[in-house]
């Protein structure tokens, strides 16, 4: 089978998914859930009504991500932290496709179904959960992801690939 990787350096937990998956389901919801916080409802309500087209994109952005930082901020001194799981596996992701990503260790098992959480590097970093298949001892099969999700991975896998592109004709410069 090919599979088209780009290289990359991101963290993963992850755990095999056996007879939890109910509860594994579970967090995978509350985390898709999470990302809908309240200054992102208000700001797509605000969108729709067209309340914000004369607004700076970016310093819109900018804003909304400080509010969040605030958000945080306050769930910290709370001592609200959202509550994850514990995976039982800990690995770093080499190279990521669209579908696909490959583990710099071999920690699989082929043909095993596994729930993992990734921590995007990307602004703002949030975590994106999925369920994946090992089709070898460190490749692994996206099975399942949220649509936003899966539009955020496609994204910084495109941004990542331009990246070692330019990386690479600079170098032959």
């Amino acid at each position: 089978m090919s599979v088209r990787l780009v290289k990359v350096s991101i963290g993963l937990v992850f755990s095999e998914v056996g007879s939890s998956i109910e509860t594994f389901l579970k967090e995978f919801h509350q985390i898709d859930e999470s990302s809908e916080d309240s200054i992102t409802h208000w700001l797509k309500i605000a969108r729709a009504k067209g309340d914000t087209q004369d607004t700076d994109p970016v310093l819109l952005n900018l804003i909304v991500e400080l509010h969040r930082k605030v958000d945080a901020i306050e769930k910290l001194l709370r001592n609200e932290e959202p509550k994850r799981l514990s995976l039982a596996g800990k690995a770093e992701i080499e190279s990521i496709g669209f579908e696909h990503f490959k583990l710099s260790e071999d920690v699989l098992e082929e043909g095993m179904e596994y729930y993992g959480r990734v921590t995007m590097p990307v602004h703002p970093k949030r975590d994106l959960a999925l369920f994946f298949t090992a089709v070898d001892k460190s490749l692994a099969k996206i099975t399942r992801i949220h649509k936003r999700d899966e539009n955020e991975w496609g994204a910084y896998l495109t941004a990542r690939e331009r990246a070692l592109i330019r990386e690479a004709k600079e170098s032959r410069e």
